[in-house]
C-alpha cells in the first residue's frame, strides 16, 4: 500500500546557479544545497577566484570540503597558524578536514575556477572567519 501523504524524493536540476559572496570573502555560484535542491548532507558550488584574490582565513567547524580545480593555478595556506602553503593547478583535488584553518589565494594573473563540495547542505552556517592569525602566516604569496 502506498502512503499518498509521503513525498517521494526526486532528482533536481540546477541550471546556472546565482552568484553569492561567502563569509570567506570569495564569490561562489550556487549549485546543490539545502536551499536550491533540498539536499540533506552535501552542497556543491562553483568558485571563480579572480587574479590576486584571497579568502579571509577561516575554517568549517562541522564539515569536510573537497575541491577540484577546473582551470588555473592557486595556492592555499593551511594548518593551525596557516603555516603550510601548497599550490594546485587544473586537475588537482584538495581535501580539507573539518576544523582545519585555511586560506586559499590566487597569486597569478589569471582567474581560477573550481568545483567545491562540502558535507553540509547549508554551506555557510559552519564557516568561522578567523580574526587573529599569526602575523607570519599571511606573508606575501609565493609565486607559482
Amino acid at each position: 500500500m502506498i502512503d499518498e501523504n509521503r513525498q517521494e524524493p526526486r532528482c533536481r536540476f540546477i541550471r546556472g546557479g546565482e552568484a553569492f559572496r561567502g563569509k570567506q570573502g570569495l564569490d561562489y555560484f550556487s549549485g546543490i544545497s539545502a536551499e536550491t535542491a533540498g539536499a540533506k548532507g552535501l552542497c556543491m558550488h562553483l568558485l571563480e577566484m579572480p587574479a590576486g584574490a584571497e579568502a579571509k582565513p577561516h575554517y568549517h567547524e562541522a564539515h569536510e570540503s573537497a575541491i577540484f580545480v577546473l582551470e588555473g593555478s592557486a595556492a592555499m595556506r593551511h594548518g593551525p597558524n596557516l603555516e603550510h602553503t601548497d599550490h594546485v593547478s587544473a586537475g588537482d583535488f584538495i581535501y580539507i578536514p573539518a576544523g582545519v584553518p585555511h586560506q586559499p589565494f590566487n597569486p597569478t594573473d589569471k582567474p581560477v575556477r573550481a568545483v567545491i563540495a562540502r558535507t553540509d547542505p547549508n554551506e555557510q552556517e559552519s564557516v568561522v572567519v578567523l580574526d587573529e592569525v599569526d602575523e607570519g602566516a599571511t606573508s606575501a604569496p609565493e609565486p607559482i
